[in-house]
């Protein structure tokens, strides 16, 4: 009887073993190099990452928003819920998130009319003055993530004579390459119009340099 329970024992644990082997095999190694290869053979780009790349490397990516752009440059939406990361000291990491705040949080409402009056001060050229109610809602807060790549083509458009201007180009052309650079809503109907910063930016260096 001893024998009997210790035999049936065993086959219980090889059984166990072979599915555990069987499993790992299928989940850990087939199925991961089924969808990695599916991925790269459709959607190459986003599968790695939807890297953007400028004069043969890499620069960012078209998915993540990008912080310390100077006035010759179109700035992004502000980032404020990013913070360090205080465990791996090794490599500097930024940890995204929003800020938490109330919508009628006091200094929410500090942080919003700071940004609103450095995007009417930046902005504002010899000839045109930006005016408060002209600045969109996107150039003085910042998203979920904090980390989002794009800005409305209101915010692009206001920067527009500040860029022609700091980069000695041609109004009319900026604002082409602000169109451009203008998606519609995906589909037709989900979300709203957007510029990618970084794609735009890359632009206008290109069009800064005469190529």
């Amino acid at each position: 009887m001893k024998n009997s329970s210790c035999v049936n024992t065993g086959r219980l644990l090889v059984a166990g073993l072979r599915a555990l082997l069987v499993l790992t095999v299928l989940t850990g190694v087939l199925y991961p190099l089924a969808v990695t290869g599916v991925a790269q053979a459709l959607f190459p780009g986003a599968a790695n990452g939807s890297r953007t790349e400028a004069d043969g490397k890499v620069v960012g990516s078209s998915l993540i928003g990008q912080q310390g752009y100077s006035l010759r440059y179109f700035q992004p939406r502000p980032a404020r819920g990013l913070a360090e990361n205080s465990v791996n000291t090794r490599y500097r990491l930024l940890v995204s998130g929003a800020t938490n705040l109330a919508a009628d949080n006091e200094e929410l409402l500090r942080q919003v009319e700071d940004a609103k009056a450095r995007v009417v001060r930046d902005n504002s050229v010899p000839g045109h003055s930006v005016s408060p109610a002209d600045v969109p809602a996107d150039a003085v807060t910042s998203s979920g993530s904090g980390l989002d790549p794009d800005i409305s083509p209101a915010y692009a458009a206001l920067q527009v004579r500040r860029v022609a201007a700091e980069n000695h180009l041609p109004l009319a052309g900026v604002r082409k390459l602000v169109e451009d650079h203008t998606e519609g809503r995906t589909l037709g109907f989900i979300g709203e119009p957007r510029v990618n910063v970084l794609e735009l930016n890359i632009a206008l260096k290109d069009l800064a340099a005469g190529r």
